[in-house]
Parts: C-alpha cells; sequence; structure tokens
C-alpha cells in the first residue's frame, strides 16, 4: 500500500470544505459572534446594543465589585499564570484554598479544580471507569461526559432521558459483578430540566453504581445558599462524585471534581487529564473563591434569580411558545425545525435580544431550539423588551 501525504491532506481539507455546519456559518453566520463590549446583561454587538439572552451568568456576579477586585488582586500578586501543571511546578496556595471552599460548600471531603469545566466533567468520569466497566448514562448527557466515557475505554449503556423505570430495566440486564457506574447531571443545559435524583440514586445503590454528576447548572441555582440538585434533594451523602463548571453561578472559568478524599486523590494520580493539564490562572481562581463567598453572604442575588425566572417562563408560556417543561433559568424555546428556529433567532436579533440557535444533531431531531438563559442581572425592562421581541419573532417565524 502507497501513502500519499498530498491526497490526505486533500482529503481532510475537503472534507472541510464540504462540512454542512461550515456552510452554514459562512451563508448565515449564526455563531461565533464576538461581543465588542459588554456591561452586565448589556453587549454590543455590530454597533449595537443587546439585552444577553444567553449567558449562564445566572446570578448576574461576572461584573460584581468583589469578584473583579479579587481576580485583579490575585494578578497582582501572582501574576498572570502558573505557568504548569499541579502535579509539578503549577500548583499553588490559592488553588488548596479554593478546593477547601467548594469541598466545605458542598458537602464533600476533597475536591480538585481544573482550568476548564469541560475538563473537570470528562475527568469526573474518565479518571474511575476503566475498560470492562460499564457505564449507565442518560441519554441527554453533556459531550464532555460522553467524552468521558469514550476515554474510559468501558463499555456504555444508555437510558431513556431522566426515566429511573428505563435506568432499572438496563441495570437489571447487566452481569451482578460487573462494575458500573451511572452518569447524570444535575440540570440539564439544553432542556431545563431537573434530574430525578432521588429515584436514580435509589435504583444506582440498589445495582451498586458508582455515579457521577455534572453540577454544572446546578450549581448556584439549586439548594441552600445555592449548593446545588444533590442538596436540593438532600442526597449528597448518595452521590460519589460531583463534577462542574466554574464559568456559570461562579462568574469565572475552570471547574471542579468533588468527593472522598480518597476519590480525589485517585483523579490526581490516575487521571491523565488531570496530571497534564495546566492549572487555573491566579485571576480566575479568585474570581471563583470571591463568587462563592457572595453566594453565602448575598442571598438576593439567588433570590432575583427565581423570581425573574418565574416571571420569564409565565411570559413565554403566555405565548404560547413550548419551553420543553424547563424548571430552571436555562430556558429553551422549542421550534422543531431548523429553517423556523433560524428565523426566530434572526427575529429576535433585529429587535436587540441575543440567544443562541441550537439544531439537530446537538439536540434530537423535531426539538431544534432557541436556548435561553434568564439572570439575576436582567432588569424588569429588559424583561419587557424581551416579551416584546418574543412576541415579534413568534409572527416572523
Amino acid at each position: 500500500m502507497t501513502f500519499s501525504l498530498f491526497s490526505s491532506r486533500t482529503t481532510i481539507a475537503d472534507r472541510c470544505k464540504d462540512d454542512s455546519s461550515t456552510k452554514l456559518r459562512l451563508r448565515y453566520a449564526p455563531y461565533y459572534h464576538a461581543m465588542e463590549s459588554q456591561q452586565g446583561t448589556t453587549v454590543r454587538l455590530q454597533g449595537r446594543d443587546m439585552i444577553m439572552l444567553a449567558s449562564n451568568d445566572y446570578l448576574g456576579l461576572s461584573f460584581h465589585p468583589k469578584v473583579i477586585e479579587a481576580s485583579r488582586a490575585a494578578t497582582l500578586k501572582w501574576g498572570s499564570s502558573p505557568t504548569g501543571a499541579r502535579v509539578s511546578n503549577g500548583s499553588r496556595a490559592y488553588h488548596v484554598e479554593l478546593e477547601e471552599k467548594l469541598a466545605a460548600f458542598l458537602g464533600k471531603e476533597a475536591c480538585h479544580v481544573h482550568a476548564a469545566g469541560y475538563l473537570s466533567c470528562l475527568s469526573g468520569v474518565a479518571a474511575f471507569a476503566q475498560k470492562g466497566d460499564v457505564i449507565l448514562a442518560d441519554k441527554n448527557i453533556h459531550s464532555c461526559l460522553w467524552d468521558g466515557i469514550r476515554l474510559s475505554a468501558a463499555d456504555v449503556e444508555r437510558f431513556s432521558h431522566n426515566s429511573a423505570d428505563d435506568l432499572r430495566a438496563v441495570a437489571a440486564s447487566l452481569p451482578a459483578n460487573i462494575a458500573k457506574m451511572m452518569v447524570l447531571e444535575g440540570v440539564y443545559s439544553m432542556e431545563g430540566h431537573i434530574a430525578h435524583l432521588p429515584a436514580l440514586l435509589s435504583i444506582a445503590n440498589e445495582y451498586d453504581c458508582f455515579n457521577v454528576l455534572d453540577d454544572a447548572h446546578g450549581f448556584g441555582v439549586l439548594g441552600r445558599q445555592g449548593r446545588g440538585t444533590c442538596d436540593h434533594f438532600g442526597v449528597t451523602d448518595k452521590v460519589d462524585i460531583i463534577c462542574g463548571s466554574m464559568s456559570k453561578s461562579l462568574a469565572s472559568t475552570g471547574g471542579f471534581v468533588a468527593g472522598d478524599r480518597a476519590y480525589i486523590e485517585y483523579l490526581r494520580t490516575h487521571g491523565k487529564h488531570t496530571i497534564f493539564s495546566a492549572s487555573l490562572s491566579p485571576s480566575q481562581t479568585a474570581a471563583a473563591s470571591a463568587a462563592l463567598d457572595v453566594l453565602q453572604t448575598e442571598p438576593e442575588h439567588l433570590e432575583r434569580l427565581w423570581k425573574n425566572q418565574k416571571r420569564y417562563l409565565a411570559l413565554l408560556t403566555s405565548l404560547g411558545l413550548d419551553t420543553w417543561g424547563s424548571e430552571t433559568p436555562a430556558v429553551p424555546i422549542v421550534i422543531g425545525d431548523k429553517q423556523r428556529a433560524y428565523a426566530f433567532w434572526q427575529a429576535l436579533l433585529e429587535k436587540g435580544v441575543f440567544t443562541v440557535m441550537s439544531i439537530a444533531p446537538a439536540v434530537p431531531p423535531g426539538k431544534d431550539l432557541i436556548r435561553t438563559a434568564i439572570s439575576a442581572g436582567h432588569t424588569d425592562e429588559q424583561i419587557d423588551r424581551i416579551g416584546e421581541a418574543m412576541a415579534y419573532a413568534l409572527k416572523k417565524s
């Protein structure tokens, strides 16, 4: 067999040029918009001020003075980057401080922080499962968890979204002596659904499943002071690993994995995605730490979030829009057709409301949608304007 570098390169290049998503972007440009400036929930795009209705800054803390000042002070003290992995030269006292605070807040013994939430959730699966194990995964889990499953080399069995009955049927079909892991999200970011944790954990315990919960969109939103989905249901002690992102309610970047101390030490010594990744920067670590303090000392942000969520959901319901049964500030508007979804998204943009369009295969066929997220930072006036824009988009699409 002969190998031609030129033909191989041409094949890959042609694949990129022929890709339908690339063509869609070049023609319609619905993604990768670069904001020119931002102040709270107002962004500037193409010279126009718009309401940001797609950010995961649920508590509106990314512009909180205490968070900004903590980030600034950390940069002045520690520089811009630790320039290394935690296992070697990149571990700092501020990492340990944040990890201890997060572990205590979540009700776990220990925690490890990564430079990306995607990396934390991927590692939270890949470090603990291995070839020969079986992972029971909710069909709607995030891409980061699917990548963790793939990298673990474990076998995978999918069960219907949020279905305890289907989980039981799948678990019952497996050999009793095989190592099993259940993988869930606390709040499903595209649907806005809260996991049926008590029922699912009961079955996982019955069938001796180690369990991993990605709570990126539940942290800061549910539970006492925003402790998350586990606290919301009072089942923290029944969840083995809680992982998530700090780019949502903690107004930073990076992610975390929390659990028993033995689990976290195992992650640090066996998870190559943890061992070989650079550590979180001083500024972002400090921002997350300050935001965590605000969560516990300023309850008005969480109260405002849920006040806005109820008003926003009622507004969408009054217009007859399908919100896929969302129970949280992550609120999809299901259109069901990608052409209509694009027209709806474009109409909102015309009225100065920025959202995100999600189409299959990012969502199931027939669930093409506009992904929105309400926050504590939205004002009553902005919600009124959002309502007017939604009515306009409904007519235009």
